[in-house]
């Protein structure tokens, strides 16, 4: 072994060394604590928990003794602080720093136990100091690498907030340096698929009483995952909408707080409306890790990740497949079949704006252990639910109805003969009008248009029926609150 070689395999034995007398310090300091813990407590308590957060600016302690099934918090004696301050003070001699908390527990009867909190979560409400507290122990102990959550806590400085008036500032400098977004082709569902199978899922989850799932608010959707992922969904007046969020400890955010990368720049050639208020309450903690925009029917996004990289922290509305089968899992004790059934119905259903109570019940059963009238209030405040009698109308009602209204409006019917009138169903309602007699060649001649909903619309030959029957789709679900 050369010279060199042995005095680094020397160096590397004695760290080893060090290493090994801190731990050995600190599982003894540590079991004084836990035992000072127990005699800090009432006589006869059964369990106890504390939790210790400690910087050098700030601490924080809770001590909770079960006596009598009764819960009793103590204050800790100055001896029994100042030895939990001596045990980070030794942890701090450690490569990776100080702990952020230090917790003791024991159950009923057992031996108290304690763990140490790095900050591999976010620490709970009540034992979370300000920004300022934790830069003040950083510059005490500094740390080559923070936790995502945690670094952006302390160091993100507003870098993904925008402000109206900043973004309008960001649109101009957009256009003078060329800068577009990126269309997003076949990468998120359309916005009226996508939020009508955001409220399947939010009636679902809902109806089965889960606190878990996504929820549908005014004109919000709103998701939060177990893994500490989220979204949310705003969609605003014009067809326009924005989906934000982010994922849990993202590499890229990670090069961001723990390097030198720049922030990405989410909002590269978004338009202004694209603000904080319309932003997944990420943005301002610095968390935020892509955004998607719709509008004029598609979605863009700017330095931001494929959906398919952010997935955990969308529902699972990709496909009308994964929402049933999402669905289908969340009633185990019904026969799959007719669930699945039902929920092959009821997605479609949805994106044309017309569940009623029958389509959920069709999924769901009318059984005490389901609640039909909150899944049906997420409709209709999703905006996707018939209106009352409006998948009654049958031909008959929408020729009556029509002929109604071209007596109404006075309109002149020579060579219409009401008599005649015809039927089509449309995706919505029905195209009603006078046939043109065989052999005869009529131009612009009047069609007229009835939605489920009861509203009329007076066209002509001229437009092709398959050209306004799009725009006829679009009147009728927007009138339901629901999206074109």
């Amino acid at each position: 072994m050369k010279q060199s070689d042995a005095d680094g395999a020397h160096t590397d034995r004695e760290s080893l060394s060090t290493v090994q007398t801190v731990d050995d310090e600190m599982t003894c300091s540590a079991k004084e604590v836990v035992a000072e813990v127990a005699e800090s407590g009432p006589p006869g308590w059964r369990s106890m928990t504390a939790v210790f957060a400690l910087t050098v600016a700030e601490e924080t302690v809770e001590i909770v003794f079960t006596v009598d099934d009764r819960s009793v918090q103590v204050d800790p004696p100055e001896a029994l602080l100042a030895s939990v301050r001596r045990l980070r003070e030794l942890s701090a001699r450690l490569e990776y720093g100080p702990w952020w908390r230090l917790l003791v527990w024991s159950s009923d009867g057992g031996e108290p136990e304690f763990g140490y909190d790095y900050g591999d979560e976010p620490f709970p409400d009540g034992q979370m100091f300000a920004p300022e507290v934790y830069r003040a122990d950083l510059a005490e102990y500094p740390r080559d690498r923070l936790p995502v959550w945690l670094a952006a806590y302390v160091g993100h400085g507003d870098r993904q907030t925008r402000s109206p008036r900043s973004a309008v500032a960001a649109v101009r400098a957009d256009r003078a340096a060329g800068v577009r977004p990126v269309p997003m082709e076949n990468q998120l569902p359309n916005l009226p698929a996508l939020w009508a199978r955001w409220a399947v899922l939010s009636a679902a989850f809902v109806a089965v009483g889960s606190q878990l799932g996504p929820r549908i608010l005014p004109s919000l959707g709103w998701f939060e995952s177990s893994r500490r992922a989220g979204s949310t969904l705003y969609v605003l007046p014009g067809g326009r909408a924005v989906l934000s969020g982010g994922v849990w400890d993202p590499p890229e955010l990670d090069a961001v707080y723990n390097g030198d990368a720049p922030m990405p720049s989410f909002y590269a050639g978004a338009p202004d409306w694209v603000a904080d208020s319309v932003l997944n309450p990420r943005a301002a903690a610095g968390l935020l890790s892509f955004c998607y925009w719709w509008e004029q029917g598609q979605w863009f996004r700017g330095e931001s990740p494929s959906p398919e990289q952010c997935g955990s922290a969308v529902p699972g509305v990709w496909t009308a497949g994964t929402v049933v089968d999402i669905v289908t899992r969340l009633v185990p004790d019904a026969p799959e079949p007719r669930v699945r059934a039902a929920a092959d119905v009821l997605v479609p259903v949805a994106q044309a704006g017309l569940v009623t109570r029958t389509t959920v019940t069709d999924v769901f059963g009318d059984a005490d252990g389901f609640d039909i009238d909150a899944a049906l209030y997420q409709f209709s405040i999703a905006g996707v639910t018939a209106r009352e009698g409006q998948r009654e109308m049958s031909a008959q009602d929408a020729i009556d109805r029509i002929r109604t209204y071209i007596l109404d409006q006075g309109l002149d019917t020579t060579g219409y003969p009401l008599a005649e009138l015809t039927a089509e169903r449309v995706e919505v309602g029905w195209m009603v009008y006078v046939p043109v007699p065989r052999g005869e060649i009529a131009i612009g001649r009047a069609i007229f248009y009835i939605a489920d909903d009861g509203v009329v619309e007076h066209s002509t030959s001229s437009i092709a029926p398959s050209v306004y029957v799009t725009g006829f789709e679009q009147r009728y679900r927007r009138r339901l609150g629901s999206l074109a």
